[in-house]
């Protein structure tokens, strides 16, 4: 019994890490995406680390900021593909770059896929709260 407590101990992090995306069956589509959502801030983190923020607004708007940088509007739509519904983002200061992710429903809330690929991204936490975007530094 003490070498399978010790064994348990010493697995590598990755075991207890959120599932990966493709294991958590049909990604949401827009609807279910939005409805779940909508008028929530949500952090997201990469492997336990916080990686951005994301509020949630009517008429599919977002507004994103990464982990201590600046503010990002912008908005998504919802894209048919074989694989299952992509949400895709665009923002007002890249308008030419798409984002496109798949969501799941995970064990412990959203699982964002990155469809360019790269790790899965986990919901941290959400809130009501609004994000706070403060405006450009004035003066010197």
């Amino acid at each position: 019994m003490r070498l399978l407590t010790l064994a348990l101990c010493l697995l590598p992090g990755w075991a207890l890490a959120d599932p990966p995306a493709a294991s958590l069956g049909k990604p949401l589509t827009g609807a279910e995406f939005e409805a779940y959502a909508t008028g929530k801030t949500l952090t997201y983190s990469d492997g336990g680390a916080i990686w951005g923020q994301e509020q949630y607004l009517p008429g599919r708007q977002v507004i994103w900021a990464f982990k201590d940088e600046p503010c990002e509007y912008g908005s998504w739509v919802e894209v048919a593909e074989p694989s299952g519904p992509m949400l895709c983002f665009t923002y007002e200061d890249q308008p030419q770059d798409v984002n496109c992710w798949q969501f799941f429903r995970g064990p412990k809330g959203l699982v964002a896929q990155f469809m360019a690929g790269g790790a899965p991204l986990s919901e941290l936490g959400q809130t009501s709260a609004p994000m706070n975007c403060p405006g450009p530094q004035v003066g010197a």
